[in-house]
């Protein structure tokens, strides 16, 4: 068994996302692209986002702090701290209204 500390790792890579020019910072917490079952934590400063892309497979967001958009054609989702988002199938984009983490999980169809 592995435990993580979800919150020590969003300070850490909130932290690295302030000292980048993109804004952003990531890791894979569990899995990765040869598993069905992948999750990424993933930090944004305050107007960063990642830019509209596909949805892999069947997938959530977990913010763990902070706001952010999520963006999928005419439609969009606010979440803060503690909600969850279950991402649409279709193309998407995230964009943080304040400096934020989430946890990303995917599961792919295969």
């Amino acid at each position: 068994m592995q435990k993580v500390s979800l919150d020590a790792l969003a300070r850490e890579h909130l932290d690295r996302a302030a000292t980048t020019s993109h804004g952003r910072s990531a890791t894979t917490v569990h899995g990765g692209h040869e598993n069905a079952l992948r999750q990424t934590l993933l930090a944004l400063t305050a107007g960063t986002s990642l830019a509209d892309h596909e949805n892999p497979g069947e997938a959530t967001v977990l913010i763990l702090r902070g706001r952010v958009r999520l963006t999928s054609g005419d439609t969009s989702w606010e979440a803060r701290t503690g909600d969850l988002i279950l991402i649409p199938p279709d193309r998407h984009s995230l964009e943080a209204m304040e400096d934020s983490a989430a946890l990303l999980t995917v599961a792919k169809h295969g």
